[in-house]
């Protein structure tokens, strides 16, 4: 459905999930009693445990509420196919392993009224060592475009005209998203009282290869849009690292840069690339 058919004032929710089984059923509890109007969209990647069970079982007990497709394929992918699934004229984006409170949509909703691009609050709950740790902020024309996909929410007209998420992107396809709106001419808005809770990683091996996959896709970002050092705030990360474990995730993410680097040869992300996924194209192309 294009933005023009999108029913107007219709939040549809778009979540990519993999192996979620452990945090699925909660997540949906809490979409349930957002305020309405709503819909979620479920997109499954080839999981190998029962989250396509609970998925389904979610979709037949709330067929006017929930929906569920399978496509495999980067986040990127998944999230592009779920958006065009969706009907609403306004698109929000959260994980498998995060839960909203209750009052999440409401907040997005009123924030759309000054804003197409709108990031909530994301709080961490698990290991206090693994979620006191700030993003590795990123900046453009004065905003910060590292607002996660955890979290997230477009207006569909913005998303379908800037053609969606770039699916080649192994992580950071969100950041590479807001780049790309804030350039447009977009404004993102934090809107602190639209919450989102996010497990964080069990084990320390799991932190450090999230850690490392993100700083892989750092790499990637500045393969499509040039150098971008310049706009890290470098003071204030490495004064943000005052933990063992802090310097243990920024290390992990520098070999995952490096490692970018490395083995990327040859596969760089070309910048005029067109989306590989049949997903939505920019305006015009």
């Amino acid at each position: 459905m294009g933005s023009d058919d999108a029913p107007r004032n219709l939040i549809s929710v778009v979540i990519t999930v993999r192996n979620e089984q452990e945090h699925l059923a909660q997540l949906l509890e809490t979409l349930l009693i957002q305020e309405e109007p709503f819909e979620v969209v479920i997109v499954e990647s080839e999981s190998r445990d029962r989250t396509l069970a609970i998925a389904q079982e979610y979709a037949r007990r709330f067929p006017d509420r929930i929906r569920v497709i399978s496509r495999p394929g980067s986040r990127g992918i998944g999230r592009n196919a779920g958006v065009r699934a969706a009907r609403g004229s306004l698109v929000a984006f959260t994980d498998g392993d995060c839960f909203p409170d209750s009052q999440w949509l409401h907040a997005l909703r009123a924030g759309f009224l000054s804003a197409p691009v709108l990031a909530g609050q994301t709080i961490t709950i698990g290991k206090p060592q693994y979620g006191n740790l700030e993003r590795v902020e990123l900046f453009q024309s004065g905003y910060d475009v590292t607002h996660p996909t955890a979290n997230l929410a477009y207006r569909r007209e913005l998303f379908e005209r800037l053609g969606g998420f770039d699916p080649r992107f192994i992580t950071a396809e969100d950041i590479d998203l807001n780049l790309r709106a804030v350039r447009a001419g977009a404004a993102i808005r934090y809107v602190p009282d639209a919450i989102v809770y996010h497990h964080m990683r069990r084990t320390f091996i799991r932190f450090l290869y999230q850690a490392f996959w993100n700083g892989y896709g750092r790499k990637q970002l500045t393969e499509k849009h040039g150098s971008l050092w310049g706009r890290y705030r470098i003071r204030r990360l490495l004064s943000g690292q005052r933990t063992a474990i802090a310097w243990a995730r920024l290390t992990a993410a520098l070999a995952g840069y490096s490692a970018r680097v490395v083995t990327g040869r040859g596969r760089r992300l070309d910048p005029g690339a067109a989306s590989a996924d049949g997903g939505p194209r920019p305006a015009g192309g």
